[in-house]
């Protein structure tokens, strides 16, 4: 019940908002063929942004315990690329909607919130959103 009023008030306290700079971002890259990896990966963190408590952004690679394409090489080229075209942007959003809800008491949460999807938004290529255990929001 916690994690539902968590996500609730996320959607509210700037998730939404941000949730939709995420898929802005796919459908971007997923205009041009060679854009889908991209496209594929900012599409999973719009849906792990519009609602990210109860779930954790891990990396493919120690979750399947061996390498893949986004986890290797091509992914870290991949990576370089998002930050280039789509990454910086999005930190940003983040960072200063976080800034602006870490000024009051009630926003702390979500702000910090922010900055943790912030930071996945920096690299999000070789990530995947795993349910998590952890009952708090």
């Amino acid at each position: 019940m916690l994690r539902l009023v968590g996500n609730i008030l996320w959607v509210i306290f700037g998730g939404a908002e941000m949730a939709l700079g995420w898929a802005v971002a796919a459908l971007l890259f997923a205009v041009s063929i060679i854009g889908i990896p991209w496209a594929k990966a900012a599409a999973m963190m719009a849906w792990f942004t519009i609602w990210p408590f109860g779930r954790e952004p891990v990396d493919r690679e120690i979750l399947t315990g061996h390498e893949d394409i986004g986890t290797g090489a091509f992914g870290l080229l991949g990576n370089v690329i998002w930050f280039v075209f789509a990454g910086v942007w999005l930190v940003m959003g983040h960072v200063l909607i976080g800034v602006v809800l870490c000024c009051t008491i009630i926003g702390i949460p979500f702000g910090i919130q922010h900055f943790k999807i912030g930071v996945l938004a920096l690299a999000p290529i070789g990530k995947t959103i795993v349910e998590t255990e952890d009952y708090s929001f």
